[in-house]
């Protein structure tokens, strides 16, 4: 080989070589948002998270009692589901299920414990998505339906409609054989007395904001996200609403893309907060859409949403999310939010904002 041959072999092995290089590496993100654990991109057997609303939750404020009641509700939900998905069931039967027990515990607002509008009833909202087929159900403003997440999977699974709102809904839950109750089957004390002291506020101070009247300042809602052995992603979001809320209002929880989204390419998410917010910035879409579009990791999107964007916009909240590898998150700007995820080997129950995620 004379040496201009020689010099040439050697300039194509070097680039060889860096082009070898280049398509084996891997940029790492880094962690900026107090991920639950370390992002893995190898699939796990299984992982579910819940949430039971986000706000102004004080060590200061609960009592032991109260603190202890609520970590078990949480506790028992996430059992429920696991026990699913453990015997091979599915993330939508998981999914189902655990907001189904939720919505049993008067102490979140949802179902039972659900919150008074202005006229002194309950109005439910609730929606479910399905990440294996973007197949999705809501329900809005229903007020006989005993578990509304089933309400909104019917909806996904027997109807041709997204979304189906007041009688309608009811009607149609019914023929699906749905258990109904009457409206005060929804009443809880505690609730009534919440709606009181925000007309008692609302009525002394009539220029008040909307968020100043809310003397605890919570966003009650349910949440569960869970992703099964087969590798599919389903989210579902159930809530009795705002207190004191007038004309029919509904938040972000029904609304796809809003308070629910599942898509088994990036992840599921499912949200708490101020709803208008929410459906303003369309925050469990933009989550994955930041995933799909910008490559980066759940905990990554998640952040960017909830504390950067959010933040700057006066939102108020919190989501759960798992991504198809089974990475956890749980990521909120208030000061604690109702929450729990378990995955093999592993499983956290929290509430306030300097607990584990």
């Amino acid at each position: 080989m004379n040496r201009s041959n020689l010099y040439y072999f050697s300039q194509l092995s070097f680039f060889i070589l860096i082009f070898i290089s280049g398509c084996t590496s891997k940029e790492v993100s880094p962690n900026i948002s107090g991920k639950s654990d370390a992002s893995i991109e190898e699939p796990i057997q299984y992982a579910l998270v819940i949430h039971g609303g986000a706000g102004t939750l004080k060590r200061e404020d609960m009592t032991p009692d109260k603190d202890a009641q609520y970590r078990s509700a949480l506790d028992s939900a996430l059992t429920i589901g696991e026990n699913i998905l453990l015997s091979g069931g599915t993330a939508a039967d998981a999914v189902e299920k655990t907001i189904n027990y939720l919505e049993d515990v008067p102490l979140f607002n949802a179902g039972k414990g659900a919150v008074y509008t202005a006229d002194e009833h309950h109005e439910l909202d609730a929606s479910f998505m399905d990440g294996a087929t973007l197949e999705a159900g809501a329900v809005g403003g229903i007020t006989n339906i005993k578990h509304p997440i089933s309400a909104a999977r019917a909806v996904m699974l027997y109807s041709e409609h997204v979304m189906l709102t007041g009688q309608g809904a009811e009607q149609f839950a019914q023929e699906q054989g749905l258990d109904t109750v009457s409206n005060t089957y929804f009443d809880t004390p505690f609730r009534y007395e919440a709606l009181q002291k925000v007309k008692a506020l609302e009525k002394e101070n009539l220029s008040l904001s909307r968020s100043s009247v809310y003397p605890d300042k919570k966003f009650g809602t349910v949440g569960c996200v869970a992703l099964d052995t087969y590798g599919n992603i389903v989210a579902g979001t159930s809530t009795g609403g705002m207190t004191n809320k007038k004309y029919g209002r509904v938040g972000d929880s029904p609304i796809i893309g809003a308070g629910t989204y599942a898509n088994n390419s990036t992840c599921g998410v499912s949200c708490t907060g101020h709803g208008e917010f929410f459906i303003r910035y369309a925050v469990a879409y933009d989550v994955h859409a930041h995933m799909a579009y910008t490559n980066i990791p759940l905990n990554e999107a998640t952040h960017k949403v909830v504390n950067q964007k959010l933040v700057e916009a006066g939102g108020s909240g919190g989501l759960i999310a798992v991504d198809k590898f089974g990475n956890i998150a749980m990521t909120f700007n208030t000061p604690g939010m109702y929450r729990g995820y378990v995955k093999p080997g592993k499983r956290v129950v929290s509430i306030y904002k300097d607990e584990p995620n």
